[in-house]
């Protein structure tokens, strides 16, 4: 081989070696600016404070736009996420939020309260060897961004059909309804109980996970689309399902949440200072309790506190308190940490503000003085034994374990149940054994004509995410429906 051609074959593995190493080259995950534990735990600001465009596009490259992404069925709403985040590293902000609006019409919201880890991000190819792309940030990232400069330019909506559809209950599934079928080119109407519409968004979630501006951003978005709201609208009193249809409207959807509060039924319950969750964040996020007596919204306010769960509403919990001035907040949970079923970012933060945990530890009394109000619980120490009907390893107590835990206030945070002031009005809609509507998980129709249903009502407590998904699934059997038949 001659000295040209040695150069040559020389040159081509060295171009193949920088070709290998460019591909090893991995892009870190951009990680998102939060404000610090010590400073957030005295204040309601948001904690994560967002991207820049820069860090969004920087993120957004990481992406490797695979041709069977897993992101997307991932993703109970089905949103194109490749293309969106190729939009992002492009820059074109603008396009990437018209992107996202074409299945999500609340990407500020799910971007911060979805639970990603997993579902689109957990399903991630670039995950599979690395950390998944920051999918939730970007899709913050765009709605913020178009909140904060966009044009204001509304998606194209289908000419009118002129059919009427209720929607009762407007937190995260009815809201899903409401824009699907508003660009179908129907008449919306959102009714909501409380005096202002966001549902489970507005009063269960914090303002320092999801700050109520933002909420009533995308709200302001349905309606400049032409969604009309009626707050203080109880549907099951003030009106009935049947009077709905009696008024023109043509069809029904029931989103309205499981807000019925849930207890433990173990002695000692009617102390002074045991509050649902429920109460306890109604009152801070809704009512405004935290800026109190600004806001003439009380709310109790304890130096010790205990909160019984380990879901998101139990870590919301925990940290509204700590936030209101408790020295001490405990998590007191009867299974491990890996059972826990909050989301994996809310137990971090959590911890990072100094809250405790108590796991494999069950309440069995609570104790209080001759006042009547909550000095603390007695509680036992347990074990987990075979798995239970949830999958989760059943809780054994440990003979001998009991001891007693100090504290002055105690939220209950266990779950929640059906409200039964719509469905006490509406006979011949079929529940199951747990008061929950029966709707095909397929469609949402109920066993009631031109009644769906979707969201927690449906499944019992659940994420976001999953009563949008519900609410797309109805809105296109809806629109089928209005536009074919029964």
């Amino acid at each position: 081989m001659d000295q040209h051609s040695r150069s040559c074959l020389r040159g081509r593995f060295m171009a193949e070696d920088a070709k290998k190493k460019v591909k090893k080259e991995k892009i870190p995950r951009v990680s998102m600016p939060e404000q610090e534990p010590a400073v957030r735990a005295k204040n309601f600001l948001e904690v994560p404070t967002g991207y820049t465009p820069e860090m969004a596009m920087k993120e957004a490259a990481r992406c490797i736009q695979c041709k069977k992404p897993g992101c997307v069925s991932g993703c109970p709403v089905e949103i194109d996420i490749p293309g969106f985040i190729k939009l992002i590293k492009e820059g074109d902000f603008t396009q990437a939020i018209r992107h996202v609006w074409q299945k999500n019409s609340l990407p500020a919201v799910c971007g911060r309260v979805c639970p990603q880890e997993i579902q689109c991000e957990g399903r991630c190819i670039v995950g599979k060897k690395d950390d998944p792309v920051a999918i939730g940030h970007l899709e913050r990232f765009v709605a913020d961004w178009e909140r904060e400069n966009g044009t204001g330019e509304l998606p194209p909506k289908a000419k009118p059909t002129g059919k009427k559809v209720a929607v009762v209950g407007s937190g995260p599934s009815g809201l899903t309804v409401a824009g699907d079928l508003i660009v179908k080119g129907h008449d919306v109407t959102v009714m909501e109980a409380f005096h202002k519409s966001g549902g489970v968004l507005v009063y269960g979630i914090p303002e320092f996970r999801l700050p109520k501006a933002i909420v009533a951003q995308e709200v302001n978005f349905l309606e400049r689309l032409g969604v009309k709201v009626e707050c203080n609208a109880v549907v099951g009193r003030t009106v009935t399902l049947d009077e709905l249809f009696e008024e023109g409207y043509e069809a029904i959807y029931i989103g309205v949440g499981a807000g019925l509060p849930r207890f433990m039924n173990i002695p000692g319950e009617n102390f002074i200072g045991i509050l649902s969750a429920n109460e306890y964040l109604t009152r801070a996020n809704l009512m405004k309790a935290y800026l109190y007596p600004e806001v003439d919204t009380p709310i109790p306010r304890a130096k010790n506190v205990v909160v019984l769960g380990a879901g998101n509403v139990a870590m919301d919990s925990a940290r509204t308190a700590m936030r209101l001035g408790a020295e001490k907040v405990r998590i007191v949970y009867r299974r491990s940490r890996q059972e826990m079923p909050a989301r994996i970012a809310e137990i971090h933060h959590a911890e990072e503000e100094g809250i405790e945990f108590f796991l494999l530890t069950n309440p069995t009394r609570y104790l209080g003085n001759e006042k009547g109000r909550l000095t603390g619980m007695e509680c036992l120490k347990m074990e987990l034994g075979e798995p239970d009907q949830s999958g989760r390893r059943r809780p054994v107590p440990i003979k001998g374990s009991e001891f007693e835990l100090e504290c002055d206030m105690c939220v209950v945070a266990v779950g929640s149940g059906a409200n039964p002031l719509l469905t006490e009005s509406t006979p011949d809609l079929k529940l199951n054994r747990w008061g929950y509507i029966d709707a095909d998980p397929e469609t949402g129709k109920t066993f009631k004509k031109g009644v769906w249903a979707g969201g927690d009502i449906v499944t019992g407590a659940a994420t976001v995410i999953l009563a949008m998904g519900a609410g797309r699934k109805a809105s296109d059997s809806i629109h089928e429906y209005l536009m074919r038949g029964w």
